[in-house]
């Protein structure tokens, strides 16, 4: 299985019969997908810089769009397939299980200048081909991370740019909670309210865990 990071908070996933993305909001780059093509995509909520491209993409590929219910309201009728799923529900999927966790944030789309509502934020955990992965989406701290100890959780994806989620101070306590076995930061840099000391963060973090702080476009294989 490989994990492309692409900026942001999006990811790409490739593995046996999967190819999907989380959160495909692209500020530099965008993957080609034009190989793979794309089955599914992951979208922790409805802010843009998260939500980004999933319906254009989503069109294009028929992919399912695994999200909250209103949220895939919101889609539906924009003609995209859905996979709605609720906090701390789960699925098999051909691919691997998903479950969906809480994230403490907001959720919602500005469409003609109006705010729709769009369910509650997420996480998700995604257990394939012997690895299991967290995406934590925008999220501050909290205590439901210190069940995520539980999971052996393979890969945490965790914020670390402040202001709208975690800070680096709190995204190390984070880590110490999860106990993953590698960590990797995003949602940092992308514009001035949320730069970051990511070598801080690797530095702290490498106390309780492997640190790994991917460029746009970098590739780690599990």
């Amino acid at each position: 299985m490989r994990l492309t990071y692409f900026g942001h908070s999006a990811f790409l996933i490739e593995g046996n019969g999967v190819t999907a993305l989380i959160d495909p909001f692209f500020p530099s780059v965008k993957p080609d997908l034009n190989g793979n093509g794309l089955n599914y995509i992951f979208v922790t909520h409805g802010h843009a810089d998260h939500l980004g491209e999933t319906v254009d993409l989503a069109l294009k590929y028929d992919a399912v769009v695994i999200c909250n219910p209103e949220l895939g309201h919101y889609l539906s009728k924009k003609g995209v397939q859905i996979h709605p799923m609720q906090i701390g529900g789960s699925f098999d999927f051909t691919f691997g299980k998903v479950k969906m966790v809480n994230a403490t944030h907001s959720s919602s789309i500005t469409e003609n200048g109006e705010i729709i509502y769009a369910g509650p934020p997420c996480g998700f955990l995604i257990h394939s081909e012997g690895n299991k992965i967290y995406h934590a989406g925008d999220t501050g701290l909290m205590m439901d991370m210190k069940l995520l100890e539980d999971e052996s959780i393979d890969v945490a994806l965790l914020p670390i740019g402040g202001n709208y989620t975690m800070d680096v101070d709190d995204a190390i306590k984070a880590v110490k909670m999860i106990r993953p076995s590698l960590v990797i930061p995003m949602h940092y840099d992308t514009f001035p309210l949320i730069r970051a000391d990511v070598d801080k963060f690797a530095e702290e973090a490498r106390k309780f865990c492997n640190v790994k702080i991917l460029n746009c476009k970098e590739t780690i294989v599990l």
